[in-house]
């Protein structure tokens, strides 16, 4: 028997959509190419991290992530705006570094490639 869809997952791929489309507007983030990763919503809807990537330099990182945590508010403001729900959720933004991680992990084993 297939497990339900939840609530929770449709509404955070909303979320996700939106957020993408929002941070394209912020004109602060000039620096780097930012993507939002995926959203995990808590079930009852009241909270939600929001996964991204940057593509830049470790100082591109640093100013979107000081940008986007002072755009929280505005963030959850337009999300309001966009979204017919009850009650917005609130917004944290976590930097993902899975990206990274695995370009790091491919780069070893083609090291290991090589030597052989």
């Amino acid at each position: 028997m297939p497990l339900p869809y939840k609530r929770a997952i449709r509404v955070g791929e909303l979320i996700q959509q939106s957020v993408s489309e929002i941070i394209r507007e912020i004109r602060d983030l000039d620096c780097g190419l930012v993507t939002i990763m995926g959203v995990k919503l808590s079930d009852d809807l009241l909270s939600c991290r929001i996964f991204y990537s940057v593509f830049g330099s470790t100082d591109d990182k640093q100013k979107v992530d000081t940008v986007l945590k002072k755009s929280v508010g505005l963030v959850r403001h337009e999300l309001a705006l966009r979204l017919n729900l009850r009650c917005t959720p609130s917004i944290i933004f976590v930097y993902d570094d899975t990206t990274e991680s695995a370009s790091r992990v491919f780069n070893i084993l083609e090291k290991i490639k090589d030597e052989k």
